[in-house]
């Protein structure tokens, strides 16, 4: 059983952060950042070809993290690989010791740097955690079975509490969780009163959910946010904030410490999960100023 499953389990308060692998083959510092957060965070996503950009292989840094006794969980999008590619990659994570993954359908490649790559989306979300579970039971996606033991996985998928019309993507919740989900990790949050609305909606479902936490980094950056990422509402007075600030970087800190510490207190969520985006140093800092 994996840390985050026990820290599910156990009824703690869950917390896991998120990096990137480089866009080149120096990984050093990535598993300093997470060696350094080792004792604090119950698991550390490593994410697959962010916003659709290429890096190296979000595997390699996982195997990396394990090899320096960092739980990684492992994300893994539909948009690049086949169905069998996405099994491959699943068994060979699981001899390293893989235990966590997070299924994701991507973001086309024509938002990234690489828009002339094709798109496969062989598998969406639903379907990669369908393709994990088979592997779990002892079977490939085409029925036929393993050679000695099957692998054994937790499984999650995502979630955007501020997608509308919410009720279409309640139902992708309770597809998601038929296919094997059993946590989810949401898109940043920023408004509490919003976010109440959507777990009193969610909450219905047997699974943990982790709010994410994108700490602001300017007004300017809320504001290219709002604009441009689905799922994202940065509240015009965190705005204000931030335009008011010296120190705004200091404050968008302040301001994700504060949304958690809300979220904690009121019992809206079963953890966070902080994405730092680039700077993975403030997650700590984040967690002491939260009192977490």
């Amino acid at each position: 059983m994996s840390n985050l499953q026990k820290a599910f389990e156990s009824g703690k308060f869950a917390v896991t952060a998120e990096t990137a692998p480089s866009k080149g083959i120096d990984l050093s510092h990535q598993v300093s950042i997470a060696v350094s957060l080792k004792d604090r965070v119950d698991a550390l996503n490593v994410t697959d070809f962010q916003s659709s950009s290429l890096k190296a292989s979000s595997y390699g840094l996982v195997i990396k993290l394990i090899q320096a006794g960092v739980e990684p969980v492992m994300q893994m999008t539909g948009r690049d690989r086949s169905r069998m590619a996405i099994q491959g990659d699943f068994l060979a994570a699981a001899a390293f010791g893989v235990e966590n993954l997070l299924a994701l359908t991507g973001d086309h490649t024509s938002v990234g740097d690489c828009p002339d790559s094709m798109p496969v989306f062989d598998l969406d979300s639903v379907g990669i955690l369908n393709a994990a579970t088979q592997l779990m039971n002892g079977v490939d996606n085409g029925g036929n079975a393993l050679v000695g033991d099957a692998p054994k996985f937790y499984l999650g998928a995502s979630l955007t509490p501020e997608y509308d019309p919410i009720e279409l993507h309640l139902m992708k919740m309770k597809k998601k969780i038929d296919a094997g989900a059993k946590f989810f990790q949401t898109q940043g949050v920023y408004s509490i009163e919003s976010y109440k609305r959507f777990m009193d909606l969610a909450s219905k479902y047997d699974c943990y959910i982790m709010a994410g936490i994108i700490p602001l980094k300017s007004a300017g950056a809320a504001r290219y946010m709002n604009k441009n990422v689905p799922g994202i509402n940065v509240p015009d007075d965190l705005i204000d904030r931030l335009k008011n600030s010296k120190k705004p970087v200091q404050e968008g800190i302040l301001i994700a410490a504060e949304t958690i510490a809300a979220l904690k207190e009121q019992e809206l969520c079963h953890g966070v999960h902080i994405m730092a985006i680039g700077a993975e140093e403030n997650v700590a800092p984040i967690m002491d100023a939260a009192g977490i």
